[in-house]
């Protein structure tokens, strides 16, 4: 014990030099190191001189100019190389994107806002607008009435509409692009105070503005009187569980990162360069924009990312400390308080360390034991059957003899969800194209939309799997069959669809992208989530969405299954 006592307190000193060596390092770095040039768009120029400004506060030795380039200008000079810059999605989509290294570092949201007392308040809430609805009032700016938003009035209430939109530009801006239609001369433009002043006053109002603008000072929660419009971006009519992301600030961004709310009515900013920052001032820099630097943007009119899209955009750098703290001086000087406390909680450690060798061992061992009792998802796990055609959207679909076409869920969905405990099904009748909304599997309120691999008419469903869901995961490829379908295109679309062979070879890619949602997008760095990969080597546990939480569904949704249309 003696022994290990000496080499732990080697070990902190040694620890200390290294952190008091690193910190020496990177602070010759910042003050030795050419100028940090930093790139920005005219639009971004007023945010991008904010953090750079407080970040020289907090890093006298660091020299950080901010140049605003005309935008074809800075394309050129950041695809040549000459350091990083700060631009939004036109900009980005035009810059040769797909080559650059890019990180999210913002976004500007334009909402939709109505006053708390509206008399319609739960008819909007339950039903939303839909685009065209919008659309609509534009089209209509001199009489705009509730009624035409939603297409009824309970109880034959009727309600005029007063819109309001902010005068600024990238409202406007945001707005004609959503609506596709030009903003009438007589629509009333007001100022963020005056427009947000008018809404809490008038139960009619339906106003536009910066998501920015209406949050209160704590930043946690919406203005008073103030409420957003829910918006049913599908056009079904209904606000859908998918869709109902308007309760609290918290749910609605981060229903924006995962792609519930119409990217027409969000501007990202991104931190662009021609390959990934290496720089020790650049990288620290741009951590700080995603740490510290993101208190600044609602006073700049733009909205803070979420907590988990904050880890998702570190987590491109490759390293282990995601939350860097806001100056090297601070971080080594907490380092070194955390040694310190490591170095006496290690002493009391050794001295117990005799009494309890033989206990920990045994839990040690027991655990080991249930880890390798734990069932694992792989490859050769999922079930391919010859003769069928499968789909990128994990479906499958067989012709009969009388051609009709059998469809229903592959084995690796079933295997990813876990048992299923109501399935959403089409009524017969009803006609499907292919990549429409096929079928909503449900385990315990958590659900997950599921896409047609061939268009046609339902004229069969399964009854079964009304009282029986758990056929579906027992066996997706008989019992657990979905529907019947008269085919409309069926020679054109099997030209889309992989058989067995082929269908497995592509199932190793997407064992790869699923290792990577779970890798990358949750950073499985947390108790709740530390069992969907398993300790050895990364293997996937089965039925790995099966106890996850709502929000991470959400993410697979649109992370997995949505891209994969």
């Amino acid at each position: 014990m003696k022994t290990r006592i000496i080499l732990f307190i080697a070990l902190f000193l040694m620890c200390c030099s290294i952190a008091h060596s690193k910190e020496e390092r990177i602070r010759a770095d910042f003050s030795e190191s050419k100028a940090l040039n930093v790139y920005t768009s005219s639009d971004l120029y007023n945010l991008t001189l904010k953090w750079a400004d407080e970040y020289r506060s907090l890093n006298p030795a660091l020299k950080i100019n901010v140049i605003k380039s005309a935008d074809d200008d800075m394309i050129g000079r950041l695809n040549e190389g000459a350091g990083i810059g700060f631009v939004s999605d036109e900009l980005f989509a035009r810059g040769n994107s797909n080559s650059m290294w890019s990180m999210v570092t913002a976004r500007e949201v334009i909402v939709p806002v109505m006053n708390a007392n509206n008399p319609l308040m739960e008819e909007i809430c339950r039903i939303g607008l839909t685009q065209n609805a919008i659309s609509a009032v534009f089209e209509n700016a001199g009489r705009p009435s509730w009624e035409m938003l939603l297409g009824n009035a309970p109880n034959g209430l009727s309600l005029p509409l007063n819109c309001y939109i902010g005068n600024d530009p990238s409202v406007q801006s945001g707005v004609e692009n959503y609506t596709k239609k030009n903003l009438a001369d007589d629509f009333k433009l007001l100022g963020t105070e005056e427009l947000i002043s008018t809404v809490r006053k008038d139960p009619s109002a339906l106003g536009f503005c910066k998501l920015s603008q209406i949050i209160d000072p704590s930043g946690l929660h919406f203005i008073d009187q103030i409420k957003l419009v829910p918006i049913d971006k599908n056009g079904n009519g209904k606000i859908d569980y998918m869709e109902d992301i308007y309760a609290d600030l918290q749910t609605f961004t981060r229903g924006i990162w995962i792609g519930k709310y119409p990217q027409a009515l969000t501007n990202t900013v991104y931190v662009v360069s021609l390959l990934k920052p290496e720089n020790v001032a650049e990288v620290a820099f741009l951590k700080w924009v995603l740490t510290d630097g993101q208190q600044f943007l609602n006073a700049s009119g733009y909205s803070e990312l979420v907590y988990n899209e904050k880890q998702s955009q570190l987590g491109k750098f490759n390293d282990t400390e995601l939350f860097e703290a806001a100056s090297p001086k601070n971080s080594f000087s907490i380092l070194k308080v955390v040694l310190v406390v490591l170095l006496v909680l290690g002493f009391a450690g050794f001295l117990l360390d005799m009494f309890t060798r033989k206990i920990r061992k045994r839990s040690e061992t027991a655990r080991s034991a249930g880890s390798e009792s734990l069932p694992v998802f792989e490859e050769h796990a999922v079930i391919v059957p010859k003769g069928l055609y499968f789909d990128k959207t994990h479906t499958w679909a067989f012709m009969k003899k009388d051609g009709v076409v059998k469809v229903g869920i592959d084995d690796f969905m079933q295997h990813i969800t876990g048992s299923i405990t109501r399935i959403e099904m089409k009524q017969v009748g009803e006609k499907i194209g292919k990549g429409d909304l096929l079928l909503t599997l449900i385990r315990k309120g958590k659900q997950l939309n599921i896409y047609s691999p061939v268009s046609g008419r339902v004229i069969t469903r399964n009854k079964n799997l009304e009282t029986r869901s758990s056929l579906i995961n027992a066996a997706p490829y008989g019992d657990g069959w979905v529907y019947e379908i008269e085919p409309t295109n069926w020679l054109l679309e099997i030209q889309y669809l992989s058989m067995a062979e082929k269908y497995k070879e592509w199932l190793k890619n997407e064992f790869s992208r699923l290792r990577d949602f779970f890798a990358t997008e949750l950073k499985v760095d947390s108790a709740e989530y530390a069992y969907a990969v398993l300790q050895d080597g990364g293997a996937l546990k089965d039925n790995v969405l099966a106890d996850l939480g709502p929000e991470v569904w959400e993410d697979f949704q649109v992370r997995f299954i949505d891209s994969s249309k």
